[in-house]
């Protein structure tokens, strides 16, 4: 078993859009429950 520095750099652009993907997806899910906490809110009348 040998480590090729070249393929790890290589591999960087892959990492980089799975991480990227990562980061849009919590960011939706966040977005949704935000939605959902703002119009699931009672209004509260005195």
């Amino acid at each position: 078993m040998n480590f090729n520095p070249m393929a790890f750099i290589d591999n960087l652009k892959y990492m980089g859009i799975g991480m990227l993907s990562i980061l849009i997806v919590m960011g939706v899910l966040i977005l949704i429950t935000v939605l959902l906490n703002w119009f699931g809110k009672k209004s509260k009348k005195d």
